[in-house]
């Protein structure tokens, strides 16, 4: 095994997590400090492709997250007035011929208890202030004045990560032009699947949660990333269905709350190889931002501690172990950031009514959720 003893984790939330777990499971003493003072999980929900689930069956979690969440067996694809175009199987991911959807303050519930149940120590209300990499440890100094030393710190903090900009030094992402907005309803009956709508101007669905709910979501275009009036965030939403008919026109008369509605700008980002710096390494958002059109930045943070925590178990340098690391993730992390950017441009083509006939967004959906369904 390597002589990798002691792990700091910096940000607590789903890869952080589950690389916590992961090393856990392989003897690595681990520690996560986040920098919210309480846990205020952002988002509506999620959805898990087949690859996820492998994922979260791997660090022993299956269990718990069907007690919760829910599966889809198909992917329904209908033009913007709900007439079928497409009923899509799920692509099997080695056992797993399913998706699932699960409310994200439930998959943070479900790995935050596993974790602490496995010895992790979360410190919230925490970040870093300076890091000192060596040869053979790392020094960190905290934001509430104390230290620690680590034989590798991660940073698992997100796209605006603080141990990238300490590390690295300035790397933004990128806002693709697009926005997603979601809003979680009661489950209507005979929903069994997740359901995509696409029209000309924005690209819509519904996506079961628990055997109760669901959540409707929209990706509109917006140009230039304008302000949104909060107290009016549940109005523009229902606005912004008026190209669509059927089920999800339906469902979007119930937008009333404009605390309900979770409004995101999309940003993009990967940092070219490699993620680390001696005994420092990005994982999650903060080394491969992906916008959601394929559905996979979780499944990519997750399977970044699965990969990590295996790799680990070696007895040899760390640098091998995490040239290894990259060699394993770099290539699959990029895949998905760039299909789904290539996505991004394609829908913002099609709103404008300029997307060459030859391009077939269903097309690149497709194989690259076949390519996911690969080992890591």
């Amino acid at each position: 095994m390597s002589h990798v003893k002691k792990v700091l984790i910096v940000g607590g939330g789903i890869g952080g997590l589950a690389t916590a777990i992961a090393l856990q499971k392989v003897g690595i003493e681990t520690e996560i400090v986040e920098k919210q003072k309480e846990w205020d999980i952002y988002g509506v929900g999620i959805i898990l492709q087949s690859n996820a689930l492998r994922a979260i069956d791997a660090l022993g979690l299956m269990e718990e997250f069907l007690a919760v969440g829910t599966t889809h067996q198909a992917l329904h694809i209908s033009d913007s007035q709900g007439n079928m175009i497409l009923d899509a199987p799920i692509q099997p991911s080695g056992k797993f011929n399913m998706t699932g959807g699960i409310p994200r303050r439930d998959l943070h519930q479900i790995l935050y208890r596993e974790a602490i149940q496995g010895g992790t120590k979360i410190r919230l209300g925490l970040s870093v202030e300076s890091i000192e990499s060596g040869d053979s440890f790392v020094y960190t100094q905290f934001t509430d004045g104390t230290s620690g030393t680590y034989d590798l710190v991660i940073g698992a903090d997100g796209v605006r990560s603080k141990v990238r900009h300490l590390v690295f030094g300035e790397i933004l992402p990128n806002f693709v032009g697009q926005a997603v907005w979601r809003y979680t309803l009661d489950r209507p009956k005979d929903i069994e699947n997740i359901t995509m709508y696409y029209g000309r101007k924005a690209k819509a669905g519904i996506v079961p949660m628990t055997k109760d709910s669901v959540y409707i979501f929209i990706v509109t275009a917006e140009p230039g990333n304008p302000w949104k009036q909060e107290d009016q965030l549940h109005v523009e939403m229902r606005e912004a269905f008026q190209e669509f008919g059927g089920l999800i026109a339906e469902l979007s008369k119930h937008i009333t709350d404009p605390k309900g509605v979770v409004y995101r700008p999309l940003e993009t980002l990967i940092v070219e190889k490699p993620w680390y710096r001696d005994r420092v390494l990005l994982m999650g958002d903060a080394a491969h931002a992906t916008v959601p059109h394929l559905a996979q930045g979780a499944a990519m943070a997750i399977e970044d501690g699965l990969v990590l925590a295996e790799l680990l178990q070696q007895d040899c340098p760390l640098s091998t172990i995490l040239n290894q690391f990259m060699d394993r993730r770099f290539e699959r992390c990029k895949f998905v950031v760039d299909n789904s950017n290539t996505l991004v441009k394609w829908e913002l083509l099609q709103s404008e009514g300029k997307l060459p006939k030859e391009n077939n967004p269903n097309a690149i959906v497709a194989q690259s959720l076949i390519k996911m369904t690969e080992v890591i």
